[in-house]
C-alpha cells in the first residue's frame, strides 16, 4: 500500500464520519463537505492503484529484459 492509497482511504474514511455528522446536525453543508471529500479520498486511492500497476509492470518489463 502506497502513500497515495492511505491517504485517501483516511481522507475517505473522514468524509463519511463528516457527512454523517451533518446528517446529525441538519447541516447541508457538512454532508455536502463530507462527500466532497470522500470522492477526493476515492480519487487519492485510485491513483495510488495505478501507480502500483506502473511499478509493477516496469519491475516485469525488467525481469523479462534480462
Amino acid at each position: 500500500m502506497n502513500k497515495d492509497q492511505v491517504q485517501g482511504t483516511a481522507k475517505n474514511f473522514a468524509g463519511i464520519v463528516q457527512e454523517e455528522t451533518g446528517k446529525l446536525i441538519g447541516s447541508k453543508t457538512q454532508q455536502l463537505k463530507g462527500l466532497q471529500k470522500q470522492v477526493q479520498g476515492k480519487a487519492d486511492v485510485s491513483l495510488g492503484n495505478a501507480e502500483e500497476v506502473i511499478q509493477d509492470a516496469k519491475k516485469t518489463l525488467k525481469h523479462l529484459g534480462k
